[in-house]
C-alpha cells in the first residue's frame, strides 16, 4: 500500500470575493442594525418607527403609516445600503496593493476602520440623505454618536471581513 501523498493545498484559502462581500454585508448589516436598535430603544422610539423611518428615505413619509411591511421594506433598504458600502470597500481592496498592504496587520484594519466607517456616516448624512428627503444636514449629539459608533458597528465589520483573507503581517 502506498502511503496517502501529502495535502499541498493552502491551510487558510483566500474566500471568493462574492463570498467576502455576502460575509461583509451580512456582518455590517446585523451589527450595525442591532446598534441601531439599541439607540432607538434609548431614544424611546420603537422597533417598528426606526425600519419605517429608514424606509421613509428613498420611499416617502406614507411608509411611516404601512406597519410591518413598512419596516420590513426599511430592513431591506438597510441591508442594501450595508451591501453597497462592503461592495466598494471590497472593490477599493482588490484594485490597491497599498491598502491590501495596511491591511496586514490588524492596527492597520483599524485604522482603516475608523476613517471608512466615519466616512460613510458623513457621505450618507450629508449628501445621501439630505439629497433624498430634500432637506439640509442637521448636527446634534446624535449626529456626533452616529459618527463615532460607525467605527465600530460599520467600519469594522466591513474592514475587517473584507480583509480577513489579506496576509497578515
Amino acid at each position: 500500500m502506498m502511503p496517502a501523498a501529502p495535502d499541498r493545498r493552502d491551510p487558510h484559502p483566500r474566500r471568493s470575493p462574492l463570498t467576502r462581500l455576502l460575509h461583509a454585508g451580512l456582518l455590517c448589516g446585523v451589527v450595525d442594525g442591532l446598534w441601531a436598535v439599541v439607540l432607538t430603544w434609548i431614544y424611546g422610539r420603537t422597533f417598528l418607527q426606526l425600519w419605517q423611518g429608514v424606509a421613509s428615505v428613498p420611499f416617502g413619509r406614507e411608509v411611516m403609516d404601512r406597519g410591518w411591511t413598512g419596516a420590513l421594506l426599511g430592513l431591506a433598504v438597510h441591508f442594501g445600503v450595508a451591501f453597497g458600502w462592503s461592495a466598494l470597500f471590497l472593490a477599493l481592496v482588490l484594485g490597491s496593493a497599498w491598502l491590501r498592504r495596511v491591511l496586514a496587520t490588524w492596527r492597520g484594519v483599524v485604522a482603516v476602520a475608523a476613517v471608512y466607517g466615519p466616512a460613510i456616516w458623513i457621505v450618507m448624512s450629508a449628501v445621501v440623505i439630505p439629497f433624498l428627503i430634500e432637506r439640509p444636514l442637521t448636527v446634534t449629539y446624535r449626529w456626533w454618536i452616529q459618527l463615532a459608533g460607525h467605527v465600530v458597528f460599520v467600519g469594522l465589520p466591513i474592514v475587517g471581513a473584507i480583509s480577513r483573507d489579506e496576509p497578515r503581517a
